[in-house]
């Protein structure tokens, strides 16, 4: 019963600004954006409802509960692809309020083609009643011309009033991608405190968040500055990143750290495993854990870090804005900015590769990947995500160095940018 109230708070607390918000539908990686209003003026059918003779459907994810929500949207898919007619097809969609920050809903619309209503429908009621999702039906005009959309209630038993039906109608693109609003402490942590908050609340759900807080270092710890340079390396996955920090740390007799630090690496296979927001918040605070090591370790000899922010910032954005290089946050975006309190690097060199170069020295190299790299391996335009994200990141910005030519002719082009920059 509880359940049952929290989702007619959520959902009374959406109709005040139902009419207003825009719904995005992924259609072969391209969105496309519809709306409704009250009265229909003639306007034409929305691009993900034309030459459609089934029922359609759409499921956004809604709780107070960040972690819950987190959880059921990661879950719902399966879900849905478990116990939904074969002649269902799932595609991804959200509903946001345009450039309004943290107004993003995500979920799913559900194209039904089957001959009976009755399986997805009694699958959605349930949903309505058990998990925090609201559920949307859309109607067909007698003409084809004309769809209305149909806001379930719980279960759709009229236990609170719920709106009458809208026309949907097509929407233009928002001036920013609806994902870029929603990034902030959610796909990239901007202070320990944030991510801290999230790993606190799962600490009864996964028993390595309670290990992983263990460790954690105080917040004046994570920015306090050394008195040798750090040097951080960045990179995709095999642009040689290994080879430079370990030929770095011989030449200048330096300290080799790499983020996340060896003592979550038990936890990572974990957490590799959880939704986004859980996921991003543990390499979060292995950043402040990195940088704890890193003051310690500086104030004896220059460090060298392999990966830091600046990976773990890239490889997030990328994941969260759908799309073409263009949907990304444009530079100077609050979204690249350096967390305030976390140590800044002295010097931030990121390795730049030729895709067929790098795909040929990853070719022995399958095992040990997250999820994130192995999608570098066959997605051009995610690696062009990546690398235009770390390119944006300021305070420190990196410096990027063509890792093409032979090892010890890189070696020699960083060790002159060190001694320029960090006179060593």
């Amino acid at each position: 019963m509880r359940m049952v109230y929290e989702m007619a708070r959520r959902t009374m607390s959406l109709l005040p600004h139902w009419s207003s918000r825009v719904s995005s539908v992924e259609l072969n990686g391209t969105p496309f954006y519809f709306s409704t209003q009250e009265k229909h003026r003639g306007e034409e059918v929305p691009r993900v409802f034309r030459g459609n003779d089934g029922r359609c459907y759409s499921l956004l994810v809604c709780s107070s509960d960040t972690i819950r929500r987190a959880k059921f949207y990661a879950e719902l898919k399966d879900k849905l692809l478990t116990n939904l007619p074969p002649e269902c097809h799932l595609s991804p969609m959200c509903s946001f309020l345009p450039n309004i920050k943290d107004s993003l809903l995500k979920g799913y619309f559900l194209k039904d083609t089957s001959e009976s209503s009755s399986p997805t429908e009694r699958l959605l009621r349930d949903l309505t009643q058990r998990d925090p999702v609201l559920v949307c039906s859309y109607l067909r005009g007698e003409t084809g011309g004309v769809w209305t959309q149909h806001l379930w209630s719980d279960g759709d038993n009229h236990t609170m009033q719920m709106p009458k039906d809208y026309y949907v109608v097509p929407a233009e693109a928002p001036e920013h991608h609806p994902s870029t609003l929603n990034i902030i402490n959610s796909d990239v942590f901007y202070s320990f405190e944030e991510a801290y908050q999230v790993l606190e609340k799962c600490g009864d759900i996964i028993p390595e968040a309670r290990a992983v807080l263990e460790l954690l270092p105080s917040r004046e710890e994570a920015r306090r500055k050394p008195d040798f340079p750090v040097i951080v390396i960045e990179g995709l996955d095999a642009t040689g990143k290994t080879t430079l920090t370990e030929s770095l740390r011989d030449a200048l007799g330096a300290s080799l750290l790499r983020s996340p630090p060896h003592c979550l690496s038990p936890m990572r296979a974990r957490f590799d495993r959880e939704p986004p927001l859980i996921r991003r918040a543990f390499y979060a605070l292995g950043n402040y854990i990195t940088a704890v090591q890193i003051g310690q370790e500086g104030m004896k000899t220059p460090v060298i870090v392999d990966r830091f922010w600046h990976s773990t910032a890239a490889y997030a954005i990328a994941t969260a804005v759908s799309g073409p290089v263009c949907n990304l946050p444009a530079e100077g975006s609050e979204v690249y900015c350096w967390p305030s309190d976390l140590l800044q690097p002295s010097l931030v060199v990121c390795l730049t590769l030729d895709p067929e170069e790098r795909r040929r020295r990853l070719r022995d190299r399958g095992q040990g990947k997250t999820e994130e790299e192995q999608e570098l391996d066959h997605n051009q335009l995610f690696r062009l995500k990546v690398e235009k994200a770390y390119q944006r990141i300021s305070g420190p910005a990196c410096v990027t160095v063509d890792a093409s030519p032979p090892a010890d002719l890189v070696l020699q082009q960083v060790l002159l940018l060190i001694r320029g920059k960090c006179h060593l």
